[in-house]
């Protein structure tokens, strides 16, 4: 891409290529707040035992990507490591920004210095990134320990993981910059529940009505989850391409869409 399309795109005086200050900025105020980091990891973790232990031990065996069969557990953990990176990205760059925005008036005060609005749009997009990234290694290493994953190819699931949580990231702060009050926010949860319970997380895509497969299809967290189990199962397709293509572009448009948005806000 050359310099000119770059500056097209972003606009000079938007960005000051600064934005590592706002992930330092992130890093030392929540550098007390671990647990409340963390305790995002487990949502995942309880779905794994209650699910895909619990639940898995009635199921038995069933029909993984490439049509070999695996444990039930086998076949819910990567969907989990999926929704896992998607929550760690997502609430921290939604209701965490939506507060440093509205009402802790953080931004008005990085952009009295040299900072431009992509600077915080790019370093709140990459914390975010970072805590998704927290959470896909940790669960990553359990279904590790507990035996849930056997092919070499498992380790490039976590810089799919974190492609995820970049997109992920992306499209929750360019949403969030749209939001007009914590009502708006409801919105936030009719979308991620539905995704989590409905993306072919649980059970196979073809156990859902035909009409409402192609929905399915076009969920992001279908994706990540398609990415995750071919990964874990060993099953490389070309197909995972389109996959990879789809958070390419979720996560371009969202920077863009969040550094302008923020751009409008706050200086305007």
């Amino acid at each position: 891409m050359s310099v000119g399309l770059v500056w097209r795109v972003i606009p000079p005086g938007l960005y000051a290529r600064r934005a590592r200050t706002v992930v330092e900025r992130s890093f030392l105020v929540n550098r007390r707040a671990w647990t409340a980091i963390f305790s995002g990891f487990f949502e995942s973790f309880f779905y794994l035992f209650a699910m895909g232990v619990g639940f898995g031990g009635l199921v038995g065996q069933v029909i993984g990507p490439g049509g070999q069969p695996m444990s039930y557990a086998a076949y819910v953990a990567p969907a989990l490591l999926a929704a896992s990176a998607m929550n760690g990205a997502v609430y921290d760059s939604t209701f965490n920004l939506f507060f440093k925005l509205k009402y802790a008036k953080v931004y008005d005060g990085m952009l009295a210095t040299p900072l431009g609005p992509f600077d915080v749009a790019i370093g709140e997009i990459s914390w975010a990134l970072i805590r998704g990234a927290i959470y896909a290694v940790g669960f990553l290493s359990v279904i590790s320990v507990l035996g849930l994953v056997s092919s070499p190819w498992t380790i490039l699931a976590l810089p799919v993981a974190l492609l995820v949580s970049l997109a992920f990231a992306a499209i929750g702060m360019a949403c969030t910059t749209f939001m007009r009050s914590w009502q708006d926010f409801d919105l936030v949860q009719l979308a991620l529940l539905p995704m989590f319970l409905f993306s072919a997380t649980f059970y196979p895509l073809s156990v859902y009505p035909e009409a409402l497969q192609w929905l399915v299809r076009i969920s992001p967290l279908y994706h990540a989850v398609e990415l995750m189990r071919g990964l874990t199962a060993g099953v490389i397709e070309w197909a995972m391409l389109g996959h990879l293509s789809y958070f390419v572009v979720m996560a371009v448009v969202g920077m863009i869409v969040a550094g302008r948005r923020l751009g409008r806000l706050l200086l305007s």
